[in-house]
């Protein structure tokens, strides 16, 4: 299981990469291992102001529906369009091409409330 160091975690398992003002959002290794084959990702908030905590989609697998939670409050400033046709992208690369969303952050003080990558792992492992 891949944790990355350089991103910030949600307890719901989202990974977060922040690149000044914009933070980029998808699921993690462990979250994409559990759920198993994503087989449509639903994504319909783009150009929306959310809340941290707020849904802003879903991620469907062979087994179940699971939604995805803003990590962050801000604008959902770009969905990831490949997802589209090929959901399968998050199982092969849930850090890479496989993100999700692109968030115009609000209040970059809430990113001091996520999971270092040691914290993360030591909440899966527990």
């Amino acid at each position: 299981m891949k944790i990355p160091a350089e991103l910030k975690y949600t307890e719901d398992h989202e990974w977060v990469r922040v690149e000044g003002d914009t933070a980029t959002v998808g699921i993690t290794d462990f979250a994409q291992g559990e759920l198993g084959d994503v087989v449509f990702v639903e994504i319909e908030t783009e150009g929306e102001e959310l809340d941290k905590g707020e849904t802003f989609g879903t991620v469907e697998a062979v087994k179940t529906v699971s939604d995805l939670f803003m990590p962050v409050g801000g604008e959902v400033a770009e969905v990831n369009e490949t997802l589209v046709d090929e959901p399968e992208i998050v199982n092969k690369d849930p850090y890479g091409k496989g993100w999700m969303i692109k968030i115009k952050v609000k209040d970059s003080s809430e990113l001091d409330d996520l999971l270092s990558a040691d914290d993360y792992k030591k909440m899966v492992e527990a």
